[in-house]
């Protein structure tokens, strides 16, 4: 599991893990009941604080992305048992997400929306994005 951080950015280095994790769960690269990392392993990996893997681990299992047990570790929840609320809020989360990027790149609504559409059309049938 490859995650960058910028420390000197902007965003928040939990926040920056939070999302690249997010990211590869939400795109099937860590499949559902894949073990994570423990906390003290990722923070030592990235150079950083445990309190700051670990709240990036909260904010996961917060968004039931991730379940934690004591002893058992972090793994990528089961996403088939989100409830309608839990779907509505990521999807609403991701799209909060795409479009700031989208307004700090200086993409127009209109391109950010036909990206969009393209990469949903790939995903369908099944072929690559240009």
């Amino acid at each position: 599991m490859i995650v960058e951080i910028d420390t000197g950015g902007a965003v928040p280095v939990y926040e920056q893990i939070r999302a690249q994790l997010a990211t590869m769960i939400e795109t099937g690269l860590l499949p559902a009941g894949r073990q994570l990392p423990p906390v003290r392993q990722l923070a030592a990996d990235l150079g950083l604080a445990v309190n700051t893997a670990a709240r990036a681990y909260r904010e996961l299992e917060a968004a039931g992305l991730v379940t934690s047990r004591v002893r058992h570790g972090t793994v990528v929840a089961d996403r088939s048992t989100l409830s309608r609320t839990q779907i509505a809020e990521r999807l609403r989360d991701a799209a909060a997400e795409y479009a700031a990027i989208a307004q700090r790149l200086g993409v127009p609504g209109e391109q950010a929306h036909a990206a969009v559409l393209r990469a949903l059309q790939a995903r369908a049938t099944g072929t690559p994005t240009a």
